[in-house]
């Protein structure tokens, strides 16, 4: 089973990575862009076959490791 884990960061924290992006595709022209936020995903391959399970642990992966959850929320898939 696979887990994919988006974290971006919360609403109102400011981005400044997405700032520097919106303002580099304003200066290549791409002027119908009105805002870009920045994120990173997280791609796992587990070997836990019980969905349930397996979100449960990487839920916690989330919480203790791959998110600044004062900050950062993310989302999981499992595929």
């Amino acid at each position: 089973m696979k887990a994919i884990v988006n974290v971006f960061l919360k609403a109102g924290v400011l981005d400044s990575q997405g700032k520097a992006v919106h303002h580099a595709l304003s200066s290549l022209q791409f002027n119908n862009v009105e805002d870009v936020r920045v994120g990173k995903q997280i791609v796992l391959q587990l070997t836990e076959t019980n969905k349930e399970k397996a979100m449960a642990d990487v839920t916690k992966m989330c919480e203790e490791l791959l998110a600044n959850t004062v900050i950062e929320d993310y989302t999981i898939e499992l595929v």
